[in-house]
């Protein structure tokens, strides 16, 4: 028997070092006699440390964390070449969720590591969550929910919302969670846009959605949905330039990054009304100050990055990592590499060979 060394990210616990998200099927580890597995407090939530919530998406994993581990769980925490560098026995990471940018992936590959995420396990609540943002924005849910709080009824006529039937969708990136936003849509009859330089022509017909240039979709959505990945091609991609071709009567959806929006120019176009709202839960700082001039703006509605977080999405996520991490100690490839090119590497087969004997 081999043991493996397993740490999950603090992020995980809550403040009394319970688990925060279920038990992620941590039966499955302890019923695994050759895995060893412990969390990394020190990235943990302390009592009464209030400034943890404000740091805690600048989290990172320290060289000193992972220089004896086999298997790293990774939730908000960033990965950097430094601490790969000085993990020799690393052999794989689980991010749990569906993005990854803030793993270090050419340096995983550099030093013979697998990065695995669960790719699928996000895909309806994101696309759910921007159905949901859709709905409340053209219905004016928090208008008319701080009318009725008021007892101002006599502002029902000024509060009139509308229907997203028969409207125009643009959608920004039609992966997996773009494509399931344009199946969830169907019954609304709407007409799909979608700018997406690398999606499959044959998939986005079957889903009724037309493929177009990003200026021709922006012209022309009544609904604008971002679900791209971050890179360097998309960071920064919707500038003012962008948003100012878009309708004065279009809502602004973002359930990807933050960091894909020049945020100051989506504030001066909502507080200018150059558009007519927007729907966001994720930002280029995180948690979003307070004080930010986005939260002083009464046509944009805020979530904390987290309205995809549902308890399914987290049952599913939880047991992905640690079937991912049972089949790495047990000398298999897990599911969902990331960073393909690592499997063909001799360093990287060396360090799982030695797991095989667990099988």
């Amino acid at each position: 028997m081999r043991l493996f060394r397993l740490a999950y990210t603090g992020d995980f616990l809550n403040e009394d070092g319970t688990p925060a998200y279920g038990d992620m099927s941590l039966s499955l580890l302890r019923a695994a006699p050759f895995i060893r597995w412990h969390v990394l407090t020190d990235l943990a939530p302390r009592p009464g440390d209030a400034s943890y919530w404000h740091r805690f998406y600048s989290l990172e994993v320290k060289p000193e964390h992972a220089a004896e581990l086999d298997g790293l769980v990774v939730l908000r925490p960033h990965v950097q070449r430094a601490t790969l560098a000085q993990a020799p026995d690393l052999v794989a990471i689980g991010r749990s969720g569906a993005g990854y940018d803030k793993v270090d992936v050419a340096a995983c590959t550099e030093h013979d590591v697998a990065l695995f995420n669960v790719p699928m396990a996000l895909n309806h609540s994101t696309a759910s969550t921007a159905l949901l943002f859709m709905l409340a924005l053209a219905k004016r849910l928090p208008e008319q929910e701080r009318i009725t709080r008021a007892g101002r009824w006599d502002l029902q006529a000024q509060t009139m919302g509308s229907e997203i039937q028969g409207r125009t969708l643009g959608i920004i990136g039609l992966g997996n969670s773009g494509r399931e936003l344009a199946r969830l849509i169907a019954p609304f009859d709407m007409r799909l846009l979608a700018y997406s330089p690398h999606a499959d022509p044959v998939q986005a017909a079957a889903l009724k959605v037309r493929l177009a240039p990003l200026d021709e979709v922006l012209r022309e959505a009544d609904f604008v949905s971002v679900h791209c990945r971050l890179t360097e091609a998309t960071r920064g991609l919707f500038g003012s330039t962008q948003i100012a071709q878009m309708k004065p009567t279009a809502y602004f959806v973002n359930v990807a990054r933050g960091e894909v929006v020049d945020e100051a120019a989506l504030v001066t176009a909502l507080r200018e009304r150059q558009i007519a709202g927007a729907g966001l839960d994720v930002f280029a700082e995180e948690p979003l100050p307070l004080g930010h001039p986005l939260l002083q703006l009464d046509n944009v509605i805020v979530t904390p990055h987290w309205n995809c977080s549902t308890t399914d999405v987290w049952q599913a996520t939880g047991r992905a990592m640690a079937e991912g991490m049972l089949r790495v100690a047990t000398g298999q490839v897990p599911e969902n590499v990331v960073n393909r090119d690592v499997l063909t590497q001799p360093g990287f087969q060396k360090k799982l060979a030695k797991f095989a004997e667990n099988r």
